[in-house]
């Protein structure tokens, strides 16, 4: 790692651990209903949202109740996200001609369910595919519904702690609402503004045709492109308006617009844990979740950073050498933008994947392997390293839970958490979301590892003979292990509700897009109905009073016991795939085998 490397990360660490106290604060006095400087303004829009939708504000929800609101709010947005991609070509704003040709059905269903769960997974080129219309009301409307729900399910399950033999868990309606308009419409505004001041577009030109010095042609794609990125960021959505996504000079021209968006990634995500803390009445219980989530992200960080400085050592110039032998001049810049190097490409890559984000500004595909190895990590832990926008929150509440069912059994007592014992069916609710997380990724995987549907390139069959062949998987530019990882990082992504990819698989196939469709669905809400059911049942029980024998959850013990937890699982879980994949690449590019 370079001096300079490291001292990018902490200059980006600084300015999280910063913001996080007056983001939460902030959060905390929205969502119980403190008046703030906005509403003047707001709140009467507020108030005509909850008219016109016949919303009564008043109403506290049981978790059924709420569960049952988030379930027909996406669904809806998903069959109106289906229905407008497919008539794209009979709407407006749609300069380059895009019709239902270029959105079948299949990858309509698939768009459809991605930007529904907050994956943005996008199987398509974007500036190619759908039109201004699709892109401003079909996808980017759900870059705001999708990040509003996770906030939504946090919350109520913040609530489900907090209260005392209430059996109600809030307002789903209000929290969606709130969400919107005061904390991610602020923001958007100033974001896009800043956006379009260091260059990038907002307009509905259609593509301009650019004559080159050679006397060639190039089409360069333009649109209302800020305002999309700045809520694919801050709402962790990650879907880009072009096909390189933050790599591409549009969406992301200049360092400047590089630190805002990693910083729009971790912003809400990271100050949840204090909204947290002073919603349960105990802002150490929020630095607790903090300090679990910064000390993953710093070794993720600092791992891939330091690989992706090594390089591979197969190109390695004589006489350049390293503790850990040949060291590539340069580190490995396959697939990186000159403009932004390793340092702010491997922070990038791990902040994308930590939160559920997927936007990038390099080319995982072309990390090495242990480098490719660490955002998939991320995946695979749940996304709880600070994570998506509430999704983190909701995620590591869970495995907080489940800590403190191992620390009772530790000490031989009914585990408690802030006050409210940890029963038998809190730990069933908690385990179900890590089942499902397993046998989405690991089943989807095997069995598009092992259909031998046709390989529509030869080039399939590149990569030299090992345990796994380029030809066992189809439409993958790569074999070997490292055509295992491009398979299996697409259903963790899928599943984790990500959106980023191992871009050497080409996953826009009927058999993909109706699979990877199905993991989405499955990552998101059968995740967050048990959580909601965790919610219910924790906000019905009373409070119990702390005694000699409880387990401190504000302390660094429950730090370490809580990463221990996360690693743990996602060890026991996925360690074989792992192995099979990146770890056997790194062992046989040391040997000078390559795929």
């Amino acid at each position: 790692m370079t001096t300079n490397g490291v001292l990018q990360v902490l200059v980006f660490f600084g300015l999280v651990l910063l913001l996080t106290r007056p983001v939460g604060t902030w959060m905390a006095r929205v969502f119980d209903g403190e008046r703030t400087w906005l509403h003047p303004a707001l709140a009467p829009v507020e108030r005509l949202s909850y008219r016109i939708c016949r919303v009564d504000p008043r109403e506290d929800m049981k978790w059924t109740t709420y569960a049952g609101a988030l379930i027909a709010f996406s669904l809806a947005g998903m069959l109106l996200s289906y229905a407008l991609l497919r008539l794209q070509g009979i709407l407006p704003l749609n300069p380059q001609g895009l019709g239902a040709k270029e959105m079948t059905p299949d990858l309509a269903f698939n768009t459809a369910a991605s930007f529904t769960t907050n994956t943005n997974w996008q199987s398509y080129v974007p500036e190619t595919t759908v039109s201004y219309f699709s892109n401003m009301v079909s996808l980017a409307a759900h870059n705001w519904m999708s990040a509003c729900s996770g906030i939504a399910v946090a919350l109520a399950l913040t609530r489900g702690l907090a209260r005392r033999q209430s059996g109600r868990i809030g307002n789903f309606w209000v929290d969606v609402t709130r969400s919107m308009l005061y904390l991610l419409l602020p923001i958007s505004i100033v974001g896009a503004l800043l956006m379009v001041w260091q260059g990038v577009p907002q307009n509905f030109d259609p593509s301009t045709v650019a004559h080159t010095v050679e006397g060639g042609t190039q089409t360069i794609a333009q649109g209302p492109v800020a305002s999309q990125e700045i809520i694919k960021e801050l709402g962790t959505n990650g879907g880009g308006f072009f096909n390189a996504n933050s790599a591409h000079p549009y969406e992301n021209p200049t360092p400047i617009t590089n630190l805002f968006q990693v910083l729009c990634i971790f912003l809400i995500p990271a100050g949840l844990t204090s909204t947290f803390g002073r919603m349960v009445g105990n802002t150490r219980q929020g630095w607790t979740l903090f300090a679990a989530m910064s000390v993953m992200f710093l070794l993720g960080v600092f791992t891939l950073m330091h690989y992706e400085q090594l390089g591979n050592p197969n190109v390695a110039r004589l006489g350049v050498v390293s503790h850990a032998g040949p060291r590539q001049p340069g580190g490995n810049m396959e697939g990186k933008e000159t403009r932004f190097g390793i340092a702010n490409s491997a922070l990038f890559a791990t902040v994308t994947t930590d939160a559920s984000c997927g936007a990038v500004n390099s080319m995982h595909d072309s990390f090495t392997p242990i480098g490719g190895l660490v955002p998939l990590a991320n995946i695979l832990t749940g996304e709880v390293i600070f994570g998506g926008v509430g999704a983190g929150l909701y995620g590591m509440l869970m495995y907080a839970i489940l800590a403190v069912f191992i620390a009772g059994l530790m000490v031989g007592r009914t585990p408690e958490y802030l006050g409210k014992k940890i029963e038998q069916h809190e730990v069933k609710m908690a385990m179900l979301p890590v089942l499902v997380l397993a046998a989405s990724i690991l089943g989807f995987s095997a069995l598009s590892a092992n259909l031998g549907l046709p390989a529509q390139s030869a080039m399939n069959r590149v990569g030299a003979d090992g345990p796994f062949l380029g030809s066992t998987f189809n439409n993958l530019n790569n074999g070997g292990p490292h055509g295992l990882t491009e398979t299996f990082y697409a259903f963790a992504s899928a599943t984790g509700n990500n959106g980023s990819a191992f871009a050497g698989i080409t996953a826009n196939t009927p058999y993909y897009n109706l699979m990877l469709a199905l993991a989405m669905l499955a990552g998101r809400f059968l995740m967050i109905i048990p959580l909601l059911a965790i919610a219910g049942s924790l906000s019905a029980k009373k409070s119990v009073p702390a005694s000699a024998g409880t387990f401190p959850t504000d302390s660094p013990t429950f730090v370490v016991l809580l990463i221990g937890v996360v690693v743990i699982v996602g060890a026991l879980t996925f360690f074989p795939a792992l192995a099979l994949g990146p770890v056997v690449e790194h062992l046989q590019m040391r040997s000078g085998v390559l795929y």
